[in-house]
């Protein structure tokens, strides 16, 4: 709402002020007055607010209310510039003339912008489905390793969420929220007009030339099968016509730092803590066998207590007051890199766009990191008037550490009592005598944990089209993509994990090979006021994965890593595999528009898919959507306020086949027996084929309405939604009498409906230069299961509840702590002072499953980003703030490290003393691994407030970049996520809230801030 306070507040006087009274001075004996007047190619009146300046100097004016100017310049050679917001700029020299007037033509750009929807393009005023789109400008103005980064915040009703900071880590994407328990959320990738198979995030965000996401079902339909969580259609970056090579060079380089770490005790708070678990239990006495009150330290009880003066090490560390910051020990500043070089030019005939990235991120903990290579070549070209062709070709290589380790978890439960090295510097091993508290900084030892994950990727966009006729047109699009992945993991001895054992490695690698052929024949014709567009498709996707393992145990020379496991003295497993699977598709669409007021699109596609039944592969996906041009009226001509007005109201359905293939079929699995005295193998079934498995079908309405007003100060789309998903691929239970757990069937129903606004004003664009713009996005999304196995029947045991979300956290709630006072009701209930005081819900007196009640979801009541971007002479900033509001989260990061049982270092919270009567938490209690009813003291309110990115730069002028042979140059720098404002940080010392799945895991990495400078070059 920021923008439009200042849209009213700062933009409307512009429009109307009068000529600048201050002309800047230059040599009166030069200088002369023109004047003039600006008309509005709508209707010839005056324009007022146009911005008048002298090219290349800091003096200008701006028209009145008649539209009049007088401005002064200091030679015939002095360039006017005319600029106002909603009209396309125009220069013109002054020459002789003491009168300059001109009309200023309305600046359609943002209206005839083209869209890309999938097999073909549209301009934006005649799309009729939900389609959202990220500039360019978007995904390069911060620093982010894959393009889903991108959407988050920038995309109404894109819910982008990642858990951590670790290098090369991807965020879940859910577009409209979820659908499906078992055959998957994720949105489907169309890549250069080739759908994806696998991951998305192997792209060079630098590449992309435009990203359109597809929402509803009619703009889904024609992805049919796999569109029923969206599309995200990506198309890279081409050559130009126009006969000149451009070289450009985008760089940035980066510092990493964590944004905090988490509050831990300190070496005495520790002691302490230890003390209270132990006089819970009445194993805290002194030499007398007195207890020890709460607050007081006694030798010899501290002798007594193995985790403290039982231990020497933790008694000298008592003894000297020590207080190792583990976390310090393992955290270090990582580095961020980004380099990018790419040439783009062409002629009629041949357009070229060649590339090529590196990127870098070590991250902030040792044997963490993530690089990426990649080349990239986009040919397009016209062999004659009938044919041209064309190929997109991507070659990928990327090398990631650590994917799955974190040796920053264990410096969270480690002694802070204890010495990390000896008196002569060598690392100790056991810093205590806990056999399971070793020295965290053994796991970043060079060789001793090892997770190396190499991925060769080459993707490819074929293609041959042929004009046949005016308006019809036959393509044929090959998109053959090959994916090399192997994966290493050694685990040396002297490791938490092995503690002096043998180590263990494993080798594991995967061949894919996956293509897409595709037929297409489109024809667009206009036939007077009536514009007609009929696509028709075939198109066949296969993919074939190969992957095999072996892990092994006694790796005779820890340099061989897991390199060489043939040396291994014992062998704990191999295994191999092969999946394949097949769609066959057919489409037809067809897009109608009279006048450009009334709009109609008509979609049906029909999938087949191998991984359903003989009688079921097939499935028809039906899409219409109606589109009404209301500023096109003839009632709408003479306003002069309303550039765009259109209504979209659209209903379909689209399919998803995410399950695991061979579903269809009863499996074997292997089984051991005895052949007499001899042991043997063999083969029993372990799964019940279900040959009419079918598909999931998700059902759209939707309505928009997508705005322009006052030439674009004001512009956006308002969208309402609701989608039903029926056929649900659900496991149904089975009774285990029978042999087998469950088999899957299509049964239950779940929905979704929300709203998302979008909204992009021009808040202040000043005479002087200064323009102010922002970008608002609101999306409000809740979904809810609608029946079951049994119908509109909760399932309490999976935890699905009809008309709660898919993910409804559903347990005990916390009443608060037991009080002094409270001794004999706590007994009532087989509680103790001091333990947690759960909510009795229905009231029966004692604490039993029926007293579980909902604490919340993970999806938010909200969600939305704003950017802001502030322009002038030159200097550029811009701000993006993104704000995740509602949701509940899980903490096992709480769990893990919240155990209040007095022997590992716990985060620091506020806990129960007879000294501290506080309702947080618990008493510490070293008899209980876990407090009771700990489940309660584990669900936190997960909102999050962040700011993303601040970016600030300079672009030099023209007379400067001239004399360096460049055709722009702009630096800058930013800084990524410097703030993350949550009461799970603030209050309960959480670590990042965001996450993907709304449970925060005890693996979850520190929160980071980047800090980069780096530059923009075109020659």
């Amino acid at each position: 709402m920021l923008g439009l306070t200042a849209l009213v507040l700062a933009g409307q006087p512009a429009l109307s002020a009068p000529p600048s009274p201050r002309l800047l001075t230059g040599n009166p004996a030069q200088e002369r007055t023109v004047t003039g007047k600006v008309l509005s190619s709508d209707d010839n009146a005056g324009l007022p607010g146009v911005n008048v300046a002298v090219k290349g100097t800091t003096r200008g004016t701006t028209t009145d209310a008649n539209g009049e100017y007088r401005i002064s310049v200091t030679n015939s050679q002095s360039v006017l510039v005319f600029s106002a917001v909603g009209f396309v700029t125009q220069e013109v020299t002054v020459g002789n003339k003491s009168a300059v007037n001109l009309t200023l033509s309305t600046d359609t750009r943002a209206l005839n912008e083209v869209v890309v929807v999938g097999y073909g393009s549209l301009k934006k005023s005649q799309t009729t489905g939900a389609i959202s789109s990220v500039t360019p400008k978007q995904i390069t103005e911060q620093p982010i390793t894959n393009i889903g980064q991108a959407m988050q915040g920038r995309v109404a009703g894109v819910d982008v969420a990642q858990s951590g900071s670790r290098p090369g880590s991807v965020p879940t994407i859910r577009i409209r929220g979820r659908r499906s328990f078992n055959a998957g959320n994720d949105p489907l990738y169309v890549v250069d007009g080739i759908p994806l198979a696998r991951e998305y995030e192997d792209i060079n965000p630098n590449d992309v030339g435009s990203m359109e996401i597809l929402k509803d079902a009619t703009a889904t339909a024609i992805y049919g099968a796999r569109g029923a969580n969206g599309v995200v259609l990506v198309t890279t970056k081409r050559g130009n016509p126009n006969g000149k090579t451009t070289i450009s060079y985008d760089n940035y380089v980066g510092f990493t730092d964590a944004l905090d770490k988490v509050k831990l005790f300190s070496g005495s708070e520790f002691a302490e803590f230890v003390r209270e678990a132990y006089r819970t239990t009445g194993n805290y006495k002194d030499a007398n066998g007195n207890p020890v009150p709460t607050g007081v330290a006694d030798a010899y009880a501290d002798s007594k207590v193995a985790v403290l003066g039982g231990d020497p090490n933790v008694a000298a560390g008592i003894a000297a007051g020590r207080n190792t910051d583990w976390q310090s020990l393992i955290l270090k500043q990582g580095i961020q890199q980004n380099h990018s070089l790419g040439i783009q030019g062409g002629n009629e005939k041949t357009q070229f766009y060649i590339s090529a990235g590196f990127f870098q991120d070590k991250g902030i903990m040792p044997g963490l990191d993530f690089t990426r290579y990649s080349l990239r070549a986009n040919i397009d070209h016209q062999i004659n008037k009938a044919l041209k062709v064309g190929i997109s070709s991507y070659m990928m290589y990327y090398l990631r550490n650590g994917e799955n380790l974190n040796p920053y978890n264990f410096t969270l439960q480690q002694n802070p009592l204890g010495r990390p090295y000896d008196d002569s510097g060598k690392l100790i091993f056991s810093p205590t005598n806990d056999a399971l508290l070793t020295n965290p900084l053994a796991e970043v030892v060079p060789g001793a944990q090892i997770e190396e994950r190499k991925k060769y990727r080459i993707f490819n966009s074929v293609y041959a089209e042929v004009s046949i006729l005016d308006g019809l047109k036959y393509r044929v699009n090959f998109g053959p993509d090959f994916t090399i992945n192997r994966y290493g993991r050694f685990i040396g001895a002297q490791t938490n994990a092995r503690k002096g054992g043998d180590p263990q490695a494993t080798n594991a690698a995967a061949f894919n090979f996956d293509y897409t052929l595709e037929n297409v024949v489109t024809y667009n014709k206009k036939i007077g006021d009536h514009s007609l567009g009929i696509t028709a498709l075939q198109s066949i996707q296969r993919d074939n994965s190969e992957l095999n393992q072996i892990n092994v145990q006694g790796v005779p020379a820890e340099t061989q890593s897991f390199y060489n496991v043939g040396n291994a003295s014992s062998v704990l497993g191999v295994g191999s595999g092969l999946i394949q699977w097949t769609i066959n598709s057919f489409m037809g669409r067809v897009n109608y528009d009279y006048k450009d007021k009334y709009l109609v699109t008509a979609t049906i596609r029909r999938d087949g898919s191998s991984r359903f039944g003989e009688n079921t592969k097939y499935g028809n996906f039906p899409g219409i959507a109606l589109g009404w041009n209301i500023s096109n009226e003839d009632f709408m001509k003479g306003s002069t306020w309303v550039d765009l007005l259109k209504l979209r109201v659209s209903r379909g359905s689209v399919g998803n086949q995410g399950v695991a293939p061979y579903q269809t079929q009863g499996l074997l699995g292997r089984t051991v027996y005895a052949f007499g005295n001899t042991p043997a193998y063999g083969y029993r079934p372990e799964t019940i084929g279900n040959p009419d498995l079918r598909w999931e079908t998700s059902t759209t309405t939707n309505v928009g309405l997508d705005f322009s007003l006052w030439r674009g100060r004001l512009t956006g789309a308002i969208e309402l939604y609701q989608t039903k998903t029926t056929d649900l691929l659900l496991s149904d239970q089975l009774p285990t009498s029978i042999g087998f757990n469950a088999v899957t069937r299509n049964i239950g129903e779940t929905q979704n409906k929300g709203v998302e606004v979008s909204l992009s004003t021009v808040n202040v664009n000043t005479k002087s230069g200064f323009k102010w713009t922002s970008d608002i996005v609101f999306s409000k999304n809740s979904e809810s299961i609608i029946s079951l196995f049994n119908g509109p029947v909760d399932d309490v045991g999976n935890k699905r509840f009809i008309g709660k979300p898919l993910t409804e956290f559903y347990d005990y709630k916390k009443a608060g702590i037991w009080q002094t006072n409270e001794a004999d009701a706590a007994k009532s209930y087989q509680s103790a002072v001091g333990q947690i005081k759960v909510q009795d819900t229905n009231g029966d007196g004692k604490i039993t499953a029926d007293d579980r009640v909902f604490l919340g979801s993970d999806i938010p009541t909200w969600s939305g980003g704003i950017t802001n971007r502030f322009s002038y002479k030159g200097f550029d900033l811009n701000f993006f703030v993104y704000a995740r509001i509602g949701q509940t989260i899980l903490s096992g990061f709480h769990r893990d490290n919240n155990q209040l049982a007095g022997r590992y270092e716990q985060i620091k919270v506020d806990y129960w003393t007879p000294n501290n009567p506080t309702n947080e938490f618990p008493r510490p209690n070293s008899s209980q691994e876990f407090p009771v009813y700990n489940s309660a003291i584990i669900y936190f309110d997960g909102s999050f407030v962040k700011v993303r990115n601040i970016n600030f730069g300079y672009t030099f002028p023209s007379s400067v970049t001239s004399k360096l042979r460049m055709q722009s140059l702009r630096v800058f720098s930013s800084i990524q996520q410097p703030f993350i404002f949550s009461s799970y940080r603030s209050k309960y010392n959480g670590v990042d809230p965001e996450t993907s799945d709304g449970t925060v895991s005890n693996g979850v990495t520190p929160a980071t801030r980047v800090v980069t400078f780096g530059l923009n070059v075109k020659f």
